[in-house]
């Protein structure tokens, strides 16, 4: 194995030492999977405590000496700390001598140094951990710690992060850092071609998003034909000038930002290269099927229950066999009619538009539902974007045919080194111990937060609550207090602004319509009386910085609107404020009629209607039961969704082994 295998394979890996040097894949066992969750739950990282105090100390000790030397001598000490890493690997006392290295070369050219609190996030990164921050903490920087030292030591690393702005963001702002010691920093992004991707991941350091780097990697996939690495540079000795260029070279270390959603978020659904092919059926097809499904009455001929399923009752049955009986092809047969007209009812009543999708230049495209970013170049499977298509009375979109895929759960699993941060993983550490075998390190902030929680208030309708949040941004916003307005959907955020224009206030929105624009809109929404709505996490990673006189009222206040299935979600909003022990105030203003509790509390929202109608809103105590309820049920429900997809992934590698293509 290579000095980089050496120098990243702390555990008893099998790995692939070829083309690419990458983690194979190994299938564990179920009832390890299930301890290793169990375990997540009980206490630790008790002796890991003393252990990074230790560490920190060895930084301390080492950073004089460090600071004494010429630019020339600091970076001759990193690179002798990083060679002997090569036969050591990630040893405390070498790790704190490269972090006292990377530190001072961060305070000679980006004019920060590190925190101690900093360099613990960059040792858990190096440990293989998800490193816990809160909101603020300086991600960003930590990342450089880990990148600089691993790089130095012969690894390839990717920084992954949730879109082509943040990496191409991040990658500018650290790059001095990165040439004062000699790595090269790639950037890849939308639009590229084969060859300017292939020299950008040649560099030491690369950041890119991860959509990206995932297709990247099926591409080079689908370039082998899907053969182990080893064999497929075997193949090439024997076959020269047929050996296909590759954009990667290899997996070695990932260093995940905004984890979370990355691992967990978007794990929900496997990423696949497919090519646009004819549709057999033509369009007409689903026109019709949107026709039919349309004449269908819900509770009648068909039921759609909180999680979105939908299935035609045996009176849906006869009446789609009575509005078919004169006509032919698929829909003579029982099996494609049922098909058709489940997927035209789902596209009529489960998907809706500005929430679930936009309308672009006449297209149909999809909106990420844990971003709020618009995805143009994804589309659903087997027939319901098409389906969507007709309803909205676009052109439709041709088949499409499956090339390659893979899960994210997959393919981060095949780095040698795979490791994360995120201001919110408290929630999923039992998840991301069971399905990636990695632990969450939570790491100190650097100073006390500020943070005032004020008690959420319930009202019992929608109009009812935008009416309120309204007045309250309105008077904060005179008061000179900068305001951000978190919802869940484009549809709420324009909503809530025309409320806004109704009222003569004015105000900024960021939702996937201004995509390109939300990092100028976020970097100004903390001046004086600024008030910002934005759909869920848009603007994640961009700091919002409160102006002085801001910061003397109060600082930067957060409205929620209505909470997120995930509790996560909800953290990084009101996370937004109050940084670095900067002062700011955060509160939800949600109603009943919200989709969380009519979806995943319909019951326990049912008991407490009553006693709102009585009082015209819900108490706190009562709410944050409701809130706590929903959010569990929700939380299982797409956890288990995550595991089917995983369980799905690894049946279908099974045939294909089974069966002998390549997966």
């Amino acid at each position: 194995m290579s000095n980089v295998g050496a120098l990243l394979n702390g555990r008893a890996l099998r790995v692939a030492d070829g083309v690419y040097l990458e983690r194979l894949d190994e299938r564990q066992p179920v009832l390890e999977e299930h301890l290793r969750a169990l375990a997540a739950r009980l206490p630790s990282f008790g002796a890991q405590r003393a252990r990074v105090r230790r560490f920190i100390a060895l930084a301390a000790a080492a950073e004089p000496a460090l600071r004494g030397l010429d630019d020339a001598a600091l970076v001759a000490d990193l690179q002798a700390t990083c060679v002997a890493m090569r036969k050591q690997g990630f040893a405390d006392p070498l790790l704190a001598r490269a972090f006292a290295a990377v530190r001072e070369g961060s305070r000679r050219t980006l004019g920060m140094r590190h925190h101690d609190v900093q360099l613990v996030g960059g040792w858990a990164l190096l440990q293989g951990m998800i490193a816990e921050m809160e909101t603020g903490e300086g991600k960003t920087l930590v990342a450089t710690l880990a990148a600089c030292t691993a790089a130095a030591a012969g690894a390839a690393v990717h920084v992954i992060t949730v879109n082509d702005y943040l990496a191409s963001r991040d990658a500018a702002q650290n790059l001095p850092l990165y040439g004062f010691f000699g790595l090269r920093v790639g950037v890849v992004g939308e639009g590229m071609t084969p060859a300017q991707r292939s020299a950008e991941y040649a560099a030491e350091v690369v950041y890119v998003s991860n959509k990206e780097i995932v297709f990247d990697y099926l591409k080079d996939r689908i370039a082998t034909g899907g053969v182990p690495a080893s064999q497929h540079r075997l193949r090439g000795l024997y076959r020269a000038g047929q050996n296909p260029e590759l954009l990667l070279r290899g997996l070695h270390v990932a260093i995940v930002d905004e984890a979370d959603s990355i691992l967990v978020d978007e794990a929900r659904t496997p990423l696949i290269i497919s090519k646009t092919v004819p549709d057999e059926h033509g369009g007409e097809l689903y026109h019709t099927g949107i026709a039919l499904a349309r004449q269908l009455v819900r509770g009648e001929h068909f039921e759609l229950n909180e999680h979105r399923e939908i299935w035609v009752t045996p009176a849906g049955e006869q009446k789609t066999v009575e509005l078919t009986a004169a006509l032919d092809g698929v829909w003579s047969s029982t099996l494609w009619r049922r098909e058709l007209i489940e997927k035209a009812l789902t596209a009529l009543w489960c998907y809706e538009r500005d929430q679930h999708y936009l309308l672009a230049e006449g297209k149909v495209q999809i909106v990420d539902e844990f971003s709020g970013r618009v995805m143009p170049d994804r589309a659903w499977e087997r027939g319901l974007h098409q389906m969507i298509e007709a309803k909205e009375g676009c052109e439709i979109s041709g088949q499409r045919m499956t090339l390659s895929r893979m899960t994210y759960q997959r393919f981060l699993g095949r780095y040698l080194l795979l490791c994360g941060m995120t201001g919110t993983a408290a929630e999923i550490t039992p998840e991301l111990r069971r399905v990636y075998d990695i632990a969450v390190f939570k790491v100190p902030t650097h100073v006390p937060s500020k943070r005032v929680r004020l008690p959420s208030r319930c009202w019992l309708t929608q109009e009812a609550r935008w009416q309120a949040v309204a007045a309250r941004a309105a008077e904060l916003s005179a008061a000179g207090r900068a305001v951000l307005i978190g919802t869940r959907s484009v549809e709420a955020s324009e909503r809530l602004s025309r409320d806004f224009d109704a009222r003569g206030i004015a105000h900024a929105v960021i939702n996937a319509r201004q995509d390109k624009a939300e990092a100028d809109t976020v970097a100004e929404a903390g001046l004086p009386g600024r008030i910002t709505i934005a759909t869920n996490m848009a603007g994640r990673g961009t700091d919002i910085r409160p102006d002085p006189a801001v910061l003397a009222l109060g600082g930067l206040h957060v409205i929620l609107t209505e909470f997120h299935e995930s509790a996560r979600v909800d953290r990084q909003l009101f996370g937004r404020c109050a940084r670095q022990g900067q002062p700011g105030t955060v509160e939800a203003y949600v109603s009943l009629d919200d989709e969380l509790f009519i979806r995943f509390a319909p019951l326990l929202r049912a008991a407490m209607l009553p006693a709102a109608r009585r009082c015209g809103s819900l108490s706190p105590r009562l709410l944050n039961l409701l809130v706590r309820h929903a959010q569990g049920v929700a939380e299982r429900y797409n956890a288990r969704i995550r595991l089917s997809t995983i369980k799905q992934d690894r049946k279908l590698q099974s045939l294909l082994a089974f069966s002998g293509t390549p997966s």
